[in-house]
């Protein structure tokens, strides 16, 4: 297992790629640790406070295993990074962790990091235009490409903030993906919205309140800034695009 520093300053803040593998293949987890517990809200579990946040990757050889049993995988993955299932919030993709951008906003006392990884080659799609091909029974369902997103701040984010919060990131990323031009997978005549798979993490701090992270507050702007920049960046690092 060999790890790799990745430098995010933000107080109370330590980030690495660990790599390490499952079953005889390689996998890689980008982690940020916390000393202290944070409030946070994740599209694949809700509210929860957390000592860890994370987006792992776990290559095509490894999908239809990972689909066939998400849990047994997941709790080997903990176990083997010695992580607890209870204090920290994890998505996952098929997308490189090598290729995961980073990016910082500031304005006074207040700082933002935005963190993605993406592809877009295989399932981007324009939501509720295109069909969806997947059909959940039983918590089981196909996953391809992705688009994950972790935002960090040192500001303390209320449970109104986080969640506006996940409206802002949305907007934020379908800006860059419309800059970029990219068009549905599935019918590239129109522009896609996302992947069918998209997931994000927003993490508060313990500095000054903020209850509101929509588009007319300075907090909002500076984690659409940072979302919108990594989000373009980390889709030239996967797929070449720019």
């Amino acid at each position: 297992m060999e790890e790799k520093e990745i430098k995010i300053d933000l107080e109370g803040t330590k980030a690495k790629i660990v790599y390490h593998q499952f079953q005889g293949t390689e996998t890689k987890t980008f982690l940020a640790y916390f000393t202290k517990a944070r409030k946070c809200l994740s599209t694949m579990e809700g509210y929860k406070e957390v000592e860890v946040v994370g987006n792992h990757f776990n290559p095509p050889s490894l999908w239809e295993l990972v689909h066939q049993n998400i849990k047994d995988y997941e709790n080997k993955i903990f176990s083997d990074l010695n992580l607890s299932l209870a204090k920290t919030a994890m998505i996952l993709t098929g997308a490189d962790m090598d290729n995961i951008a980073i990016k910082k906003e500031e304005y006074q006392e207040f700082e933002v990091f935005a963190a993605a990884t993406a592809g877009v080659k295989s399932n981007a799609q324009r939501i509720g235009v295109d069909k969806a091909g997947s059909l959940e029974r039983n918590g089981r369902f196909e996953s391809l490409g992705t688009i994950n997103i972790i935002v960090l701040t040192n500001a303390s984010l209320s449970e109104g903030a986080l969640t506006r919060g996940m409206i802002t990131l949305t907007e934020a990323k379908v800006i860059a993906l419309e800059d970029l031009d990219i068009r549905s997978s599935y019918n590239p005549e129109i522009r896609a919205t996302g992947t069918g798979t998209d997931n994000a993490i927003i993490v508060g701090g313990e500095g000054p309140r903020i209850n509101y992270l929509g588009g007319h507050a300075k907090m909002g702007e500076l984690v659409a800034r940072a979302v919108t920049s990594v989000v373009k960046q980390t889709i030239f690092k996967q797929n070449g695009i720019r």
